[in-house]
């Protein structure tokens, strides 16, 4: 019996751990994402919020699991996460796949109307007092209904841009994952299988680090390839001129190198060819790395927004055309202008000033 009840013992500590684990970094990793790092993407605000939502109801389902007696109001709160869940995943997916400059204003209402819903609601007809509606009856079935409405919306875009799909492994693993997830969710409704409850958290995350695993993979493995490396499969200037004028035209024309996640693959996909062929007509035709190509277009926008809006920070200009942080954005100036960006704005200001003398 003592043996029987150390290995129920240990087997509960083991799955709280591993549900546990996921909800905190989820939490970790959004609060990165919103408050850390710079100069984000409209996808990445969206995932972030999407982590923080999933994070709130794992977390709530983690300690319900385990602590039966759970403080109604935090099973309000997990619940109630539970309304954004669905449209985060959607306009992540939507952001993911298009070129969004700035959150669609439509967006940002429904968020409005979700927020003074779900905190009205929760303020009128709080757990407290009417714990059959939030548990059993009418709230769980509009959750569910909700999410399954916007889950289904973001399967149909993903399945649209399938083929853009190729070069976003990570859009793909957290529409699934949430699939799976949601899936979990509605078997612990039906009861169909025991344990499925919990399901939902473990399985969040292992999907929750098999998609850092996708991204860090994919940085390793998408560094620019040598200036040499496809030294002896040249491409025919026949070939390569059309080639590049499709190029110039898909980032110059689209602003598409403002994008700070832009990667090598993500703009042979737009020019619907292999990531080695790019490479090669970076390498051999035009003789520039894949980065030093997207970054002068960076920093020839920046020299002409130095010079003629004096009034922003030179800074806040390196982080609108592309670059991630000071550093980086004053190193490529530097590589490409043959000097700061300070000195180069006082320099052309101090010829304007001497010719209108």
């Amino acid at each position: 019996m003592n043996i029987n009840h150390e290995l129920l013992e240990s087997t509960t500590e083991i799955l709280f751990i591993l549900s546990a684990v996921g909800s905190s970094n989820g939490l970790i990793l959004a609060v990165y994402l919103f408050f850390v790092r710079k100069n984000k993407s409209i996808a990445q605000l969206f995932l972030a919020l999407l982590l923080l939502m999933l994070s709130i109801r794992i977390g709530k389902s983690v300690f319900l699991y385990f602590n039966p007696d759970l403080l109604k109001g935090y099973l309000q709160i997990g619940l109630s996460a539970c309304f954004f869940i669905g449209p985060s995943l959607y306009y992540y997916t939507r952001a993911s796949f298009g070129t969004f400059k700035q959150i669609p204003r439509p967006w940002l209402l429904l968020y409005g109307i979700l927020l003074v819903v779900v905190l009205a609601g929760g303020i009128a007809y709080p757990y407290e007092e009417f714990p059959l509606a939030w548990g059993e009856i009418l709230i769980p079935y509009v959750i569910y209904g909700q999410w399954s409405v916007f889950l289904v919306m973001a399967l149909y875009v993903y399945w649209k841009n399938r083929n853009d799909a190729k070069g976003k492994p990570l859009v793909k693993v957290v529409v699934i994952g949430n699939c799976l997830i949601f899936l979990a969710y509605i078997l612990a409704i039906l009861n169909w299988i025991p344990g499925s409850y919990i399901l939902g958290s473990i399985m969040y995350s292992f999907i929750l680090y098999l998609s850092l695993f996708v991204v860090f993979y994919r940085d390793r493995n998408e560094k620019p390839e040598g200036i040499d490396k496809y030294q002896n499969k040249k491409i025919t200037e026949e070939h390569a001129l059309p080639m590049i004028a499709k190029l110039e035209n898909a980032v110059g024309s689209s602003g598409l190198y403002r994008n700070p996640e832009l990667k090598l693959s993500d703009l042979a996909q737009k020019l619907n060819i292999r990531s080695h062929q790019l490479s090669q007509l970076l390498n051999d035709n035009l003789g520039k790395s894949f980065s030093t190509f997207i970054n002068e277009y960076k920093i020839n926008e920046a020299a002409e927004r130095i010079i003629n809006e004096p009034h922003i920070k030179i800074e806040e200009i390196g982080y609108e055309v592309g670059f991630n942080s000071k550093s980086a954005f004053f190193t490529a100036f530097k590589k490409i202008k043959n000097t700061t960006p300070l000195k180069y704005r006082e320099s052309l200001l101090e010829s304007q000033q001497r010719s209108d003398l």
